[in-house]
């Protein structure tokens, strides 16, 4: 684990370390399924257990660490089963937010995913190395921003659930691999062109055969 830093300016100890260990979960520093050791962490950032205590009990309620008897407390790994369950689940979800979102969508919700679209494209074809961060960013923007419009009751909500619950670590982002991410960011041109043309059907389609391919990615990269 790395070092914890600077303290001053968070609101609480508990919430410093909650951000602490969700960053290097998210970062891959703590990959799947390693021990989360309460003593550890209060060492390595200077606070008491009862912070530790209190994040690891945040960060179970949102799965991304779970607790197990004689075993404690670890970073959640997700098998090949369950990551199949899950993309499934996200797929159902998501592409009904693309079905109902091309009977709703506006010119201006339009615009905004031409403009994240835009953006996820000049960023792949920048000088330099790819920021796989902004893309995987700009690209929760533009399914948040889908879902949102079509279903912003019910659906959107189930969706910010499961993003919450089961994100990503950056070492297994599609985002890191240019090939991937050429192939996502034309997935998403075409859910684009979808919308406009207002084929709720192909945008549901699409849009489940997006996130399918995600998983495939990630189960082809040992996730």
């Amino acid at each position: 684990m790395t070092d914890g830093g600077d303290r001053r300016g968070w609101p609480s100890k508990t919430q410093f370390v909650y951000d602490w260990l969700k960053e290097e979960i998210l970062s891959g520093s703590l990959t799947p399924g390693s021990r989360i050791l309460q003593q550890e962490v209060a060492k390595t950032l200077g606070v008491s257990y009862t912070p530790v205590r209190e994040a690891i009990r945040k960060l179970q309620a949102t799965g991304l660490i779970t607790y197990a008897p004689n075993r404690g407390s670890a970073v959640n790994s997700l098998s090949a089963d369950a990551l199949r369950e899950l993309y499934l689940l996200r797929g159902a979800v998501e592409g009904l937010g693309a079905r109902l979102a091309a009977e709703k969508v506006t010119p201006t919700a339009l615009a905004e995913l031409s403009d994240i679209h835009s953006q996820m494209v000049a960023v792949l074809d920048g000088d330099g190395d790819v920021d796989a961060a902004a893309l995987a960013s700009l690209s929760k923007s533009f399914h948040s921003l889908i879902v949102e419009t079509g279903a912003p009751l019910i659906v959107f909500p189930k969706a910010q659930e499961i993003w919450t619950h089961y994100p990503v670590p950056r070492s297994q982002s599609l985002w890191a691999s240019t090939d991937q991410a050429r192939r996502s960011i034309a997935a998403h041109e075409q859910i684009l062109d979808a919308l406009i043309s207002g084929d709720g059907e192909l945008a549901g389609q699409l849009m489940e055969g997006h996130i399918a391919e995600s998983v495939q990615f990630r189960l082809r990269d040992g996730s």
